[in-house]
């Protein structure tokens, strides 16, 4: 997962503003049908490409063959999204962040139905969230219609990736990567921006 390491790398550029925006590869039950040809097969597909992200992660952590186990099918994205937007809506971009990791933690490595309202009530409770508060948004309309927004920018800015960062709307950097990388790249948009405000005066 690469969100330890973009902690890790945030952390050491105070000067950087984390906005989190909503975006899946497989948001509904039928993206999965479309991508895949089946439910059965997208699950088997998917399940391999978490061996092969075993092989690179820092901490091996993802339960390929307990998921495969598991009697439902390969959970769809939009209730952990809009999961992850409520919580946002009641403590900020670091709620969100939070209950996103926690929500990751519970799909890759408890291998929990995170399409499950239940198993993502569990997350937001572990992560410290006023549940009553969270369960009224999660439910709300206008948490789906910000969930809706985000995935609509996502197409206008061509994102087909997990995860994907942007800077000043243009600098993208997308896939897990070493947090060697996410460095280097953010210091190549700050030295981009002070280069540009130094140009304007």
């Amino acid at each position: 997962m690469a969100s330890p390491r973009l902690r890790q790398v945030i952390a050491e550029f105070p000067e950087v503003r984390v906005v989190h925006r909503c975006f899946a590869l497989a948001p509904t039950p039928d993206a999965i049908v479309v991508m895949f040809g089946s439910k059965e097969r997208g699950k088997a597909e998917i399940l391999e490409h978490w061996r092969l992200a075993n092989r690179y992660d820092d901490v091996p952590r993802f339960r390929p063959d307990l998921m495969a186990a598991r009697p439902f099918d390969y959970p769809y994205s939009m209730p952990g999204l809009r999961a992850c937007k409520a919580a946002e809506s009641i403590g900020g971009q670091q709620a969100h962040w939070d209950l996103f990791d926690r929500i990751q933690y519970a799909h890759l490595v408890e291998c929990r139905n995170i399409a499950d309202d239940a198993v993502l009530r569990d997350c937001a409770v572990a992560v410290g969230l006023d549940v009553e508060r969270w369960e009224v948004a999660y439910r709300s309309p206008e948490t789906q219609a910000a969930v809706d927004a985000d995935l609509a920018r996502a197409r206008m800015l061509g994102i087909a990736a997990v995860p994907t960062l942007v800077a000043d709307g243009t600098e993208v950097i997308t896939g897990a990567r070493p947090a060697a990388h996410y460095r280097a790249w953010l210091r190549a948009v700050l030295e981009q921006r002070a280069r540009a405000g130094r140009d304007e005066r």
